[in-house]
C-alpha cells in the first residue's frame, strides 16, 4: 500500500468533490461561514425578499432563533420552515433545505475551517448545503486506524461544534482505504453506529474515492439526508439508515 499523507488525501478529496459538482469555496473561520450562509439565504429567498436582502437586524434575529439549539432541534429546524419578522413588521417564511427537489439545493465544499472556542480546532473537509455545514469529513493518512478519526470527531463535537456546526447531520471518516459514515447526535457517539456503504448487491465500498463517487454526489447526498435520515421523536435522536435499508426504501419508492 503506497504511502499517502493526510494532506494529500484531503486535497485529492477536495478535487474529486469539485469534479462531482460542488462549488469549492474558501471559508476559514466562523465569520466567513456566517457571511456565506447569509449570502445564500438571500439568494434562495430572493422572490420572498422582494429585492430587499436581510438587514443586519433581521439576520441577527434569525440567528437568535436557530443558534444555540441541540443537535436534535437543529435537525428539525433544518427540515422545517421558519417564520421571520422583518423590520417593517411583515413576516416571511425561510427554508434551509429542499427535501423534495434535492438537486435544487446549493452545494459547496471547503476545508481547513478554523474554530476557536474553549479549544482551537481545524476541520478537514466540510460539506455545505445552502450555506449550512451538514456533513463533516475527518481524515487520517493511510495506515492509521480509522478509529483515530472517530475519536477526533468525538473530541471536536464535545469541545468545538457550536453555532452553525450544530447543524451537522452526518460524519464521514476515512483513512483512504476504509470509510464509514454515521449520524450526529446529542448523546454519546457509538462505534456500533458507524456504517460501511455498499452497492445494491451488498458489495462493500471501502475506499474514500469510491465512497465519494457513490455516496457523496451532490444530489445523492441531499437525498440521503432528506429521505434516509430519520428524526426519532421518541428518543430525540437522528438516525442514518444502513445501505440495505436505503435500497429497500428506494425499491418501494420506485415501485409506485
Amino acid at each position: 500500500m503506497a504511502y499517502q499523507s493526510e494532506y494529500a488525501l484531503e486535497n485529492e478529496m477536495m478535487n474529486q468533490l469539485e469534479q462531482l459538482g460542488y462549488e469549492r469555496v474558501t471559508i476559514r473561520d466562523n465569520k466567513q461561514l456566517l457571511d456565506n450562509f447569509r449570502t445564500i439565504l438571500n439568494e434562495r429567498h430572493a422572490d420572498k425578499l422582494e429585492g430587499n436582502p436581510l438587514t443586519d437586524k433581521e439576520f441577527q434575529r434569525l440567528l437568535t432563533m436557530i443558534d444555540g439549539k441541540s443537535i436534535f432541534e437543529s435537525a428539525r429546524i433544518l427540515r422545517d420552515k421558519l417564520p421571520l419578522r422583518r423590520d417593517d413588521e411583515s413576516e416571511i417564511y425561510l427554508s434551509f433545505l429542499d427535501t423534495k427537489s434535492w438537486c435544487k439545493n446549493k452545494f459547496q465544499v471547503t476545508n481547513q475551517v478554523s474554530v476557536e472556542d474553549t479549544y482551537k480546532a481545524r476541520y478537514d473537509v466540510t460539506i455545505l448545503i445552502n450555506g449550512l455545514p451538514l456533513v463533516q469529513v475527518e481524515l487520517k493518512r493511510r495506515g492509521i486506524d480509522i478509529n483515530e478519526a472517530f475519536n477526533q470527531v468525538k473530541r471536536y463535537r464535545k469541545q468545538n461544534y457550536t453555532g452553525l456546526f450544530r447543524y451537522i447531520q452526518m460524519f464521514i471518516i476515512s483513512n483512504g482505504v476504509e470509510t464509514r459514515y454515521f449520524s450526529n447526535n446529542d448523546s454519546e457517539l457509538l462505534k456500533s453506529h458507524m456504517f460501511y456503504w455498499s452497492d445494491k448487491q451488498n458489495n462493500r465500498i471501502n475506499t474514500l474515492q469510491s465512497f465519494a463517487e457513490s455516496f457523496m454526489r451532490p444530489c445523492q447526498l441531499a437525498k440521503m439526508i432528506s429521505r434516509y435520515m430519520i428524526i426519532n421523536e421518541t428518543d430525540r435522536i437522528l438516525m442514518a439508515m444502513r445501505p440495505y435499508q436505503v435500497y429497500a426504501v428506494e425499491s418501494l419508492f420506485n415501485s409506485d
